[in-house]
């Protein structure tokens, strides 16, 4: 199932009432505390002092931010701190920094964990493949990324494991636990009980095991909630969607999200222990998935989820040869792979037998079956029979792309069914030029 619009628009930060009417931010803990929707969540501290702000959106909705942050108080930013590195987390800063400039106030200082240089540094060197894997995993949001690696506010203050500071009237505790990322910060409160989270916590299944992102943490995702939990917490900001301000929310969120982040990884370790290579154990796992996680309102499979988490669990602690086969270990190509297959069956019985399985609704192994005729290339087919194929593959991978759920797994099946359906365009326009061609020739 789909999830919700409304949930759709929590992810980007375009909160609303029931009534669809939109809710800039939300006003909190005795009045000093905000939080403003925007693709990643900022979090506002008022003090006697100035204020505090926890995470920036996205370059593009900087101004916005800044807009909503001055609506709450007029009161200079005397510190930024990033939750982490991703970018819409920390590339937003220019309409503050700006201020600050007009003003002749002092720049704010800008907290992070100390992974973070190393981060940026990964962002400026891999800029251009950065900017093509974030235009595919958010491809139904925005067509490019427009992220500048090499324009971002640096960190003036960097921590490790802990860090502590007050202004004003109030306490700011830092602590460093690993999640999505190795520069995770979270922060409380200890005046009012608030903890602002960043992407520590979300308003779907944790984003773990992302496909097309390096390494995440599911067993100190886990411990991170515990942490938390500890601190028994009124209030929770989280990195995405609007905060949670009912008490018994937020220790049932860090609650259910620890227990669902150690059964994926002590699961997929129990069968690591059992010498089970990765098919074996994902599919079990599948299979394991407790109700209690699957119907969970704070697990939704809305961005991440509980399949991606499988992959990250078992790549953390093995190598890439995860099949057991000697056949994998120094593969042919796919397409000469397939070129053999051919000659033992033809392509139009590879077709047909597709045919007869998306007929059935095994629409995952039609697929595999008509990547055959797809691997081995137009060269080696029948037009026809390939055109009829590529529109076959088309049609069910937008089929596919209706019933996930996961924002991340959706895109990557969009991309590849429009990548498809503009292929049989240039198909089409081809035969077309050629049957023109042909005749003029005639004539």
């Amino acid at each position: 199932m789909k999830p919700e619009l409304k949930n759709q628009f929590e992810w980007l930060g375009e909160w609303r009432n029931e009534n669809g009417s939109p809710i800039p931010h939300v006003i909190f803990g005795g009045g000093d505390f905000a939080a403003i929707g925007s693709m990643g969540t900022t979090g506002v501290v008022r003090t006697d002092e100035g204020l505090v702000i926890f995470d920036l959106p996205i370059r593009e909705q900087g101004l916005k931010a800044f807009k909503r942050v001055r609506d709450f108080s007029d009161k200079p930013v005397k510190y930024i701190i990033y939750s982490h590195g991703h970018f819409d987390h920390c590339f937003g800063y220019k309409p503050f920094i700006e201020e600050c400039k007009e003003k002749g106030w002092d720049f704010p200082e800008v907290i992070a964990h100390e992974n973070l240089i190393p981060r940026f540094e990964k962002y400026e060197m891999l800029d251009e493949y950065h900017d093509w894997i974030n235009s595919m995993q958010f491809s139904s949001i925005v067509k490019k990324s427009g992220v500048n690696a090499h324009k971002n506010l640096k960190p003036t203050i960097l921590m490790r494991d802990q860090y502590r500071f007050t202004l004003g009237q109030y306490t700011f505790e830092l602590f460093h636990d690993k999640g999505e990322t190795d520069d995770s910060i979270w922060l409380w409160i200890p005046e009012r009980k608030v903890i602002f989270a960043g992407d520590l916590v979300q308003i779907s299944y944790p984003n773990v095991g992302n496909p097309y992102k390096v390494q995440r943490y599911p067993k100190h995702w886990a411990l991170a909630m515990e942490r938390m939990l500890e601190k028994n917490p009124n209030y929770l900001v989280l990195g995405h969607g609007r905060p949670i301000l009912e008490k018994e929310k937020v220790i049932d969120i860090l609650s259910i999200t620890a227990e669902a982040m150690h059964f994926v990884h002590d699961e997929v370790v129990k069968r690591l222990n059992q010498g089970k290579w990765f098919e074996e154990i994902y599919h079990e796992m599948l299979d394991i998935y407790p109700e209690k996680f699957e119907n969970h309102p704070y697990l939704k499979p809305l961005y991440g989820c509980y399949r991606f988490a499988i992959h990250a669990t078992y790549r953390l602690y093995h190598g890439w040869y995860d099949t057991g086969n000697p056949t994998n270990l120094f593969p042919s190509r796919s397409s000469e792979i397939a070129k053999e297959l051919l000659k033992i069956a033809s392509q139009e019985k590879y077709l047909e037998h597709a045919k007869q399985l998306h007929g059935e609704g095994k629409l995952q192994l039609a697929i595999h079956i008509l990547d055959v005729i797809i691997n081995a290339g137009q060269e080696s087919c029948d037009e026809t029979t390939f055109r009829d194929t590529l529109q076959l593959k088309q049609r069910i991978l937008k089929r596919k792309a209706e019933e996930e759920p996961s924002l991340i797994a959706t895109n990557i099946i969009n991309n590849e069914a429009n990548r498809l359906k503009h292929h049989l365009k240039e198909m089409a326009k081809k035969e077309k030029n050629e049957s023109a061609s042909n005749d003029k020739q005639e004539l």
